[in-house]
């Protein structure tokens, strides 16, 4: 038996198992006394109580989650961090990982797909919008309930994309077959990298093969910046076109290329499940220049991982999973919390330590062939063709970082801007066409084109506002041309005023008057407080909002009325001699006393509540006889025996059997 298990945390929580060990925490199936329900409680590991940088990426995901409140989010309820323990009390989920239903699955309808899909990007809405990018979306972190439920888990090194900074240690982080070219890069990383994650997921539940992989981590991660994925519907010609280029669309190399929301691409989803037939204007860009590396995958060491929270889950907990989820439902399925997976240490680190600072040589105004062939410059070059009617061709013009401008590494990257007197042709007027329009234009003139979307108070939302070349210049074909599509004017903000504890009635008149709307689909949820006072709202008040954005209200419904349920237990009317009677309420033993079956015929448990789901669990002479499920949140409440077992003797050759585990017995 481990340290924790069988003890109590703060005189609240009781141990129950060990359902789960990682790198950095172990996870454990506890029961909260005060809530009276099982919870999941992540406490991370000793050795690592004095390591910052675990304790701050462990404190981090509690950060994260508590900003959050979602039904497609794993809750939080509660966090201690104290010197000896420093632990998470998380919502227990009662499921399986997506990654185990692919492997169960090997391929997922494309209609439960997008069932899936439309969850976790639901859940991501409600991340970004409170400012919370996750970074690690992978089917491991994903778990789904028996009744189809997405749960998206492990904010472990998620980021606050508003007040914190992207440090060395997170800038490849992540798991590799699902992150995006610039996580890979160790650039600058936004919410389009979630939904690239999410992108390579859809891929890979539709034709249940991942679009990138090779040998080795660095191979795979060099794919995500460069390589082209195979099209879905030559894998699955069963895929509707639509659901492909949604799918593409989301795996775009470059960020600007990509759906600019998790909402944006939740809406083509649901084109898509609504119209099977729905076409996007979506086509796949590859880039005919892709940044060079100095070294070929295999001359690339890989660093090995220094962390690794993958969690190895106790083989005894798994139950065979039956398929048809969304049809059927799972039978039965093992309560597994959460996995964790972070990949620290990527190829974006791989043989650095041991390269040389040199300053920034000088290279303007030499050919590039020479640079290129001098063996004496050892860094990653970048090139980027201008054009200048005064400079021969082939000369650099301009270099970025600048000469002698600071210290590097070799083998970093230099952009170098060369002279080319190819083909020149003239940026088309595009301003005041919308965006797909403009883009066509620049296309068919054999030019490229990179959409930025910026406020314009004078512009429609959706209209081309300005050109970078400006329009009529003279560029090389293949250029990129800039094109800023107004996004409208700036949002009025307004503060969310605290309406928490309110009436109802006052506080949609607060509301309105601070120049918000309040959602018509308006929750209740029992508690202590006064019947119809406000008992939470999101967005949380003092946050900043668009003018006219909508809050979300529950109200209380009051009290509950406390519920009383007699289990009759049937006792096997063979047996003549006394016998050890015990039963346990989720988990926790509350009777073991003796008695004649034959006599006392029928053993009778009381149970009170207000809500929620109990177990009951009857044991004869130690043995399995009786389960019980008790939901006091169904309308009158119900009960229903869900496993029975025959009572047998005990002797050293027979043993308790299961007879039925589906008897659907049920007291009203």
């Amino acid at each position: 038996m481990d340290k924790y298990t069988g003890k109590r945390l703060d005189a609240r929580y009781e141990i129950q198992e060990l359902i789960g060990v990682g790198g950095m925490a172990v996870v454990y199936r506890a029961y909260d006394i005060v809530e009276d329900k099982i919870v999941a409680i992540k406490i991370l590991k000793d050795e690592f109580l004095g390591n910052r940088e675990f304790i701050r990426r462990f404190k981090n995901e509690s950060k994260a989650i508590a900003v959050l409140s979602h039904p497609n989010i794993v809750k939080v309820y509660d966090v201690s961090f104290g010197t000896k323990i420093q632990y998470i009390v998380m919502e227990y989920i009662d499921g399986i990982t997506l990654k185990e239903y692919i492997s169960q699955q090997k391929v997922i309808g494309w209609k439960d797909a997008i069932y899936f899909v439309r969850q976790i990007l639901s859940a991501l809405i409600h991340a970004h919008g409170k400012g919370v990018i996750h970074r690690d979306i992978k089917p491991q972190n994903i778990m789904l309930l028996k009744d189809g439920t997405i749960k998206v888990t492990d904010f472990g090194i998620a980021r606050f994309s508003r007040n914190e900074t992207q440090t060395m240690t997170d800038r490849a982080i992540g798991s590799v077959h699902y992150i995006s070219p610039e996580q890979a890069k160790g650039g600058v990383i936004d919410e389009k990298a979630d939904i690239y994650s999410v992108g390579v997921m859809l891929y890979e539940m539709l034709t249940g093969k991942l679009p990138f992989e090779a040998d080795n981590a660095v191979s795979v991660a060099i794919m995500q910046m460069q390589a082209k994925p195979k099209l879905l519907r030559e894998i699955n010609p069963d895929i509707p076109e639509g659901l492909e280029q949604i799918t593409l669309h989301a795996m775009e190399k470059i960020p600007s290329n990509r759906y600019s929301s998790a909402e944006e691409m939740e809406q083509d989803i649901e084109k898509i499940q609504n119209d099977p037939e729905a076409k996007f204007n979506y086509k796949y860009f590859v880039d005919d220049n892709p940044t060079k590396y100095v070294s070929d995958i295999n001359e690339v060491g890989q660093k090995k991982n220094n962390y690794d929270d993958d969690y190895d889950y106790k083989s005894e907990k798994k139950k065979q999973v039956k398929a048809g989820l969304i049809a059927g439902g799972i039978a039965a399925a093992v309560g597994i919390f959460a996995l964790i997976f972070i990949f620290i240490t990527m190829f974006s680190s791989c043989g650095k330590n041991s390269a040389k600072d040199v300053d920034v040589p000088n290279f303007v105004g030499m050919k590039l062939s020479d640079v290129q062939n001098n063996p004496e410059y050892k860094f990653v070059w970048k090139i980027e063709s201008v054009y200048d009617s005064s400079k021969e061709e082939g000369i650099i013009i301009e270099q970025d970082p600048l000469p002698n401008s600071k210290k590097i590494k070799e083998g970093s990257t230099i952009v170098l801007k060369v002279n080319s007197s190819g083909v020149l042709v003239a940026v088309p007027t595009v301003k005041g066409l919308s965006e797909d329009i403009a883009k066509s234009k620049i296309s068919n003139a054999g030019l490229k084109s990179e959409v930025l979307m910026v406020v314009d108070e004078e512009t429609a939302q959706g209209i081309v506002c300005n050109v970078d070349p400006q329009e009529g210049s003279k560029v090389p074909s293949n250029s990129t041309v800039r094109i800023y599509v107004s996004k409208g004017p700036a949002d009025e903000k307004v503060i969310v005023p605290d309406v928490l504890n309110k009436s109802l009635t006052a506080a949609k008149n607060d509301l309105v008057s601070a120049g918000l709307k309040v959602s018509d689909n308006i929750n209740s949820e029992s508690s202590d407080k006064p019947k119809d006072t406000v008992i939470s709202m999101d967005p949380l008040p003092g946050i900043s909002v668009g003018k006219d954005s909508v809050v979300k209200l529950t109200i209380s419904s009051g009290v509950k009325r406390e519920k009383n349920f007699e289990i009759s237990v049937d006792l096997p009317a063979n047996v003549n001699h006394e016998i050890t009677l015990s039963y346990y309420v989720n988990g926790v033993l509350e009777e073991n006393k003796k008695v004649v079956p034959s006599y006392n015929g029928r053993y009778s448990i009381y149970l009170k509540g207000t809500t929620g789901k109990k177990t009951v669990n009857v044991n004869l002479d130690g043995m399995p006889y009786r389960v019980y499920d008790v939901d006091f949140d169904a309308p009158s409440g119900n009960v229903k025996t869900s496993k029975s077992y025959q009572y047998k003797e005990k002797t050293s050759s027979t043993s308790s059997k299961e007879t039925d585990t589906d008897e659907n017995d049920e007291y009203n």
